[in-house]
């Protein structure tokens, strides 16, 4: 009888899974819109007694990203003063939307990766996945890796694209 041979466990293949990565934490957006005069003007007297009166424990250790989703021009001092309010309770605040933070957190949390780990492996990083994993990482993991494995494949380790190998 044939033994059968699983030649992918034996590659030696180290699969990167970026989903460990994902930011576990919940997320909020805080949208300027929401105290603009007429949907148009931010008032410095009216947003300030806004924040004053805003109820911050809704975005306690929640990643916050600030925003303003309304055609306004947009003083740069009030995304200071919005930050400064959400600082002292938010896990992390960050301009931009939805979108934007998760890039953010997510390079962040890359931003712990030692590359010289994989000094000279054959690393997989994982393609498929249940959680939608922005390009960014995708483009950071690339970085932290190439100057140390001997090569990158993305995919699963029994279907890959070669992205980088090693001379």
């Amino acid at each position: 009888m044939e033994q059968i041979v699983n030649k992918v466990a034996e590659s030696g293949l180290i699969t990167f899974d970026l989903e460990t990565f994902y930011p576990k934490e919940p997320v909020a957006v805080f949208d300027l819109k929401d105290h603009l005069f007429m949907g148009l003007i931010l008032k410095e007297k009216d947003f300030r007694a806004a924040l004053q009166s805003l109820d911050v424990e809704q975005y306690r250790d929640k990643n916050v990203a600030i925003t303003c989703s309304a055609d306004a021009i947009i003083p740069m001092w009030a995304y200071m003063l919005s930050a400064a309010y959400l600082q002292p309770v938010a896990k992390e605040v960050v301009f931009g939307n939805e979108a934007t933070l998760l890039n953010t957190l997510f390079l962040k949390n890359l931003a712990s990766v030692n590359g010289e780990e994989y000094l000279d492996k054959r690393v997989v990083v994982k393609g498929c996945g249940d959680i939608a994993i922005p390009e960014a990482a995708y483009v950071e993991i690339t970085n932290k890796l190439r100057p140390f494995a001997k090569s990158i494949m993305y995919g699963e380790p029994c279907s890959t694209v070669p992205i980088y190998k090693k001379r």
